[in-house]
């Protein structure tokens, strides 16, 4: 296979420069362009809600790459210019400005955009945490003692809640499910993330959903649960999930059901490649289409991605991964954690939160989770890599 002469990637976050630093990597010499719909050079997302928000870090700390480094890739990097359109036939992508950028391939980055509350444009004081803008513009509302009410649940809002108590604000934390991170973690683990809330101070109402958004002059003073009740706020950040950045392919032709649809090699279309939280790729070892919305899986996609762009042919079937850091706790991910798998402790103690849990379904290890035991968690996911690649039997 030749290589492609020019190479776009339309995302400038973690996945579109691993893609980059990958292409390079592997010895590829010829063109690279990269489009980013925000000013920033390449920076890194998980600590937005963690060390950027609580001021342990300066902002610039969370830029993925010197000047000097990024300078050394050769690319082009078109940055502030959203992409708007693509043609696939013609591997042309037209951006906000006007430009249009043609390739020999093109790589899909752009990542996922927040959902929103009804209402909650037209309020000041209502925020959500996708960007460094983002996470700045929130940081300078909280101060302690104002009233923050984190709409959502799950990881994002969990970690925010977190990191907003222990800068001393008056934090309640709100979503439909009965715990902290129910859906990614289940019942018992996130019971014991509930607990771990409370001691810190944050006040949970959840088990109900969010009706609206209240305010008076132009500024949002509570939220509007659907059982009647009102949360007094100063801030509210909205937490409840993303969705995968595609509107501007429409038009495109491509498969978009959840994200960008590819084969098990993240193709999506002849010269058309996805990666990271955008992509739903075949994963060969699950026999089923997945959208992984991590930071890992953003650089290995990607990594694997640049091979195949180059003329590798291997399937990228990963061992799902993620991490939450909350409060003093420590949580990592490897596989994955069904609802009704049997869990058991493999090491550690759970009531001493130190500890390992194996998830198993229909005689399979699924996944391993463990709570400030990182070590002893790496080691254990080689079970549920075992169990992946282990053909299932057939009577």
């Amino acid at each position: 296979m030749t290589p492609p002469g020019r190479i776009l990637v339309v995302g400038a976050s973690a996945s579109g420069l691993t893609t980059v630093e990958s292409l390079r990597r592997k010895g590829y010499t010829g063109e690279i362009a990269v489009i980013g719909d925000e000013p920033h050079a390449p920076y890194d997302r998980p600590p937005l809600s963690k060390q950027v928000l609580s001021g342990a870090w300066e902002p610039q700390r969370a830029t993925l790459r010197t000047e000097e480094i990024l300078s050394g890739l050769a690319a082009d990097f078109v940055l502030g210019d959203e992409a708007v359109a693509l043609d696939p036939a013609a591997r042309t992508v037209r951006t906000a400005s006007g430009r249009e950028l043609a390739a020999d391939a093109v790589v899909l980055a752009t990542g996922v955009r927040p959902r929103t509350l009804p209402g909650q444009d037209g309020l000041a004081g209502v925020y959500v945490l996708r960007g460094l803008d983002d996470a700045l513009a929130l940081k300078a509302e909280l101060r302690p003692g104002a009233r923050l009410v984190v709409v959502g649940e799950g990881v994002l809002g969990s970690e925010i809640a977190a990191t907003a108590r222990t800068l001393g604000l008056e934090v309640t934390l709100t979503g439909p499910l009965s715990a902290p991170m129910a859906l990614q973690v289940g019942p018992m683990v996130a019971g014991l993330l509930a607990e771990l809330h409370q001691e810190h101070g944050v006040r949970l109402r959840l088990g109900a959903g969010v009706a609206g958004l209240s305010g008076r002059d132009g500024r949002v003073t509570g939220v509007e649960l659907s059982t009647g009740e009102t949360l007094a706020a100063d801030v509210v950040v909205v937490a409840i999930g993303a969705s995968p950045a595609t509107d501007w392919l429409a038009d495109s032709g491509l498969t978009l059901d959840n994200g960008v649809v590819c084969d098990s090699r993240c193709r999506a279309a002849d010269g058309i490649y996805a990666v990271g939280d955008v992509a739903r790729f075949h994963h060969e070892g699950y026999g089923r289409l997945m959208r992984l919305e991590n930071r890992t899986n953003a650089t290995e996609q990607a990594a694997a991605v640049a091979g195949v762009v180059l003329g590798e042919d291997r399937p990228y079937a990963p061992v799902p991964y993620f991490w939450t850091d909350q409060f003093e706790a420590k949580l990592q991910v490897h596989g994955l954690l069904p609802a009704d798998a049997d869990v058991e402790v493999v090491e550690g103690d759970v009531a001493a939160r130190r500890f390992v849990l194996r998830y198993s379904g229909e005689g399979a290890v699924t996944g391993v989770l463990g709570w400030n035991m990182p070590k002893q968690t790496r080691l254990h996911r080689q079970e549920v890599v075992d169990a992946l690649h282990t053909p299932v039997s057939t009577p």
